[in-house]
């Protein structure tokens, strides 16, 4: 069965960054480099903290994306969290130590339940709101850009950024 757009489309980012990944992960940045500074906090990043994060976001943003879609009625649901929240900091600073390998295998097994979920949306789910914290009313498509494909292309630009 075809998928249909935009999941279509977002499906082919996810495998485009997958391999760009899969590629960065053998060739791992030099010990005390640091990614570019982040807007507006100015935070920067190793590759372990870069790493970390990116293993575990993917199942957090599609459970927050589960959630918006169980969610009976039309009104935006309340989902996300922020840079500063702290079970995201635990997870980031815990991981920033372990093998690339691992978060890469962690991430590969995190993208067949993405790939599922965008594979089987519905026409009328990508109309579907939810309320972030900070950046209030998002639809759908603009979520699984921001807080996914478009998140992980980020992260692949900026460990390349660290190789390079």
């Amino acid at each position: 069965m075809k998928v249909p757009e935009p999941a279509a489309g977002y499906l082919v980012r996810i495998d485009e960054v997958a391999e760009r990944l899969q590629a960065l992960a053998e060739f791992p940045a030099a010990a005390g480099a640091l990614t570019s500074p982040d807007e507006p906090s100015g935070e920067r990043w190793d590759q372990g903290q870069a790493w970390a994060h990116l293993a575990e976001f993917v199942p957090f943003w599609v459970e927050q994306i589960e959630i918006i879609l169980d969610t009976p009625g039309e009104d935006p649901v309340p989902f996300g969290r922020t840079k500063g929240d702290l079970e995201r900091i635990a997870a980031i600073e815990a991981g920033r130590s372990e093998p690339i390998l691992e978060h890469l295998a962690t991430l590969e097994d995190a993208l067949g339940p993405l790939r599922a979920l965008l594979g089987g949306l519905r026409d009328q789910d990508w109309i579907r709101r939810g309320l972030h914290p900070t950046l209030g009313v998002m639809d759908l498509h603009r979520i699984v850009q921001d807080f996914l494909v478009g998140h992980l292309e980020a992260h692949a630009d900026q460990l390349h950024e660290l190789g390079a």
